[in-house]
C-alpha cells in the first residue's frame, strides 16, 4: 500500500531536519571557523612584503578559487588514501570545506585590512604599538565591520555547500533526504522538501546578517 503524500512529508520533516542540526550545521560552524583562521593566515602572507611569502599564499588562493570544491572534496577523500594517508568521512569533509573557505575568505578579509586608512597604522606607531599590537587592537576590529556582509555570505553559501558532503557518505540534511527517497521512491517530493528546508536555515542566516550588519554600522562614522 502507497503511503499518503502528506504522510510520508511528515515523517520525513523530522529526520531530515534532525540531519540539518547533527551534521549540517555543526559541519558548516566548524569548517568556517577553521577556514576563517585559515583565511586570516594566508591574508596575512598576502599582505607580507616578502615575494616568496606573499607568492605561497598567491598561488594557495589560485587553486582553491580554480577548482571546484567537489574535486577539492574527492581529493582529500579518495586522493589521500592511495598515498597511504586514510581519513575519515567526516573529518574529509571538515578538511575540504575548511580549505575552500580558506582560500575566499582570504580575499575578503586581505581586501577589509586594505580598506583601513594608512594613518590608522601610524597613529597606532605614534603611541608606541608593536605591528602585531596594531594588527589586533586597531586595524582588525575595523576590518571586521567590513567583512561581515562577504563573510555572511560565504558562511551562507557554505551552509549549502555541505550537502556535498553525502557523496562521501557523511550524513547530513540531504544524506537523510537521499536516504528516504531511496526507501520510498519518490525522490522529487524528498529533494524538494529537503530544497526548502535549506532554504528555511538560509532565511534565518540572512535575517541574522541583516541584525548584525545594522548592530555594527552603529559603530561607523557617516
Amino acid at each position: 500500500m502507497t503511503e499518503p503524500l502528506w504522510d510520508l512529508i511528515t515523517r520525513s520533516l523530522w529526520p531530515i531536519v534532525g540531519g540539518a542540526v547533527t551534521g549540517t550545521i555543526p559541519l558548516a560552524l566548524s569548517s568556517f571557523v577553521i577556514g576563517l583562521l585559515i583565511a586570516l593566515g594566508i591574508a596575512l602572507m598576502r599582505l607580507s612584503k616578502l615575494r616568496l611569502v606573499s607568492g605561497i599564499a598567491r598561488v594557495y588562493v589560485s587553486i582553491i578559487r580554480g577548482t571546484p570544491l567537489l574535486v577539492q572534496l574527492f581529493v582529500i577523500f579518495y586522493g589521500l588514501p592511495a598515498m597511504g594517508i586514510l581519513v575519515d568521512p567526516w573529518p574529509s569533509a571538515i578538511i575540504a570545506f575548511s580549505l575552500n573557505v580558506g582560500g575566499y575568505a582570504a580575499e575578503v578579509i586581505r581586501a577589509a585590512i586594505l580598506s583601513v586608512p594608512k594613518g590608522q597604522w601610524e597613529a597606532a606607531y605614534t603611541i608606541r604599538m608593536s605591528p602585531a599590537q596594531t594588527l589586533n587592537r586597531v586595524i582588525l576590529p575595523q576590518a571586521a565591520r567590513v567583512s561581515v556582509p562577504p563573510l555572511s555570505n560565504t558562511f551562507i553559501s557554505l551552509v549549502k555547500d555541505t550537502s556535498l558532503a553525502s557523496l562521501i557518505t557523511v550524513t547530513e540534511l540531504f544524506r537523510q533526504a537521499q536516504q528516504i527517497a531511496a526507501f520510498s521512491q519518490e525522490f522529487m517530493v524528498l529533494y524538494i522538501e529537503a530544497a526548502v528546508v535549506y532554504w528555511v536555515i538560509c532565511l534565518a542566516l540572512s535575517s541574522v546578517q541583516s541584525m548584525l550588519e545594522k548592530r555594527l554600522d552603529r559603530y561607523v562614522a557617516h
